[in-house]
């Protein structure tokens, strides 16, 4: 149970982007607690990945004000908010394919010891980084030849070099397989449990509401609502994307056929999650 006077790990209070006469987000107000997940959706375009670039300091806003651990701060830089334990992991993430898994998770940030790249200690800081996510990716594997679902795993694993507080995913299950997609949630979880909290844009519901703990939704710019996961269902939140404001509306949403699939897909999700987390989220050699 959580005190109610410590703050928030992080709060935004009134935050707006514009991008010339668009308004892309409107007086966002959003806390987010310490050791939870909290997923953002919405239709597309709706403001959900400049939210997240605002927390990344990827994106400055025009108004507002951000607290990290009650304290008042301006992100400036993905540098600096890496520096305060904020990481994050958008789509397309880049690797330079010539280069090994440890290679690519500290590029940039090699460890030098009088000069020289040490590769030892990177190595050995890769297989730790791994281990927290239980995976067995091969730290000299190339990183051409790993999967999507693997190259996924290292870029998770990569946000994990500063212990950040607070980790940004945008659309962390995209295009990946149920299995693939499991497993990036079994990491979820996992870091959930050590502590950390997570921040996701997710437009695939089963996958939102099998680990998120609350459900934050954006219409056009505003917070139309925040959900506990557990009291709300996939008809409300739908109705809340749509902006579907008649019971007539709903109703319609409700008797939606699609609505069986995702509630089928969900338990799959659950069971393969259940199975990824007993028996080890990779399928590759150990680590070395």
């Amino acid at each position: 149970m959580r005190n109610s006077s410590t703050p928030p790990l992080l709060r935004l209070e009134d935050i707006c982007v514009k991008f010339g006469f668009v308004e892309a987000l409107k007086s966002v107000n959003l806390s987010i607690q310490r050791q939870e997940v909290i997923a953002i959706v919405g239709d597309n375009g709706a403001g959900k990945s400049t939210l997240i670039k605002v927390i990344a300091g990827f994106l400055q806003p025009g108004f507002g004000h951000i607290y990290l651990n009650g304290e008042q701060v301006t992100i400036p830089s993905i540098r600096e908010a890496d520096r305060m334990g904020i990481a994050s992991v958008f789509q397309g993430q880049e690797f330079c394919d010539n280069l090994d898994v440890a290679s690519n998770l500290f590029l940039g940030k090699e460890i030098n010891q009088i000069g020289i790249r040490d590769d030892d200690s990177m190595n050995s800081r890769a297989r730790s980084v791994l281990k927290t996510l239980s995976s067995a990716i091969r730290v000299g594997s190339p990183i051409a030849s790993l999967s999507v679902g693997q190259r996924q795993t290292v870029a998770i694993a990569r946000t994990l070099l500063n212990d950040p507080q607070l980790i940004l995913l945008d659309e962390p299950t995209a295009a990946l397989s149920v299995m693939q997609s499991a497993e990036v949630l079994a990491y979820i979880k996992r870091l959930r449990s050590e502590g950390r909290s997570v921040v996701m844009v997710c437009h695939d519901l089963p996958d939102v509401f099998a680990v998120s703990d609350r459900i934050v939704v954006i219409r056009q710019g505003h917070v139309t609502g925040v959900h506990r996961t557990v009291e709300t269902s996939y008809e409300e939140i739908i109705a809340e994307i749509a902006g579907v404001t008649t019971e007539h509306e709903y109703e319609e949403i409700a008797e939606n056929p699609k609505f069986d699939s995702m509630v089928r897909q969900r338990k799959l999700i659950d069971r393969t999650i259940s199975a990824a987390v007993s028996h080890g989220t990779s399928h590759d050699s150990p680590l070395d």
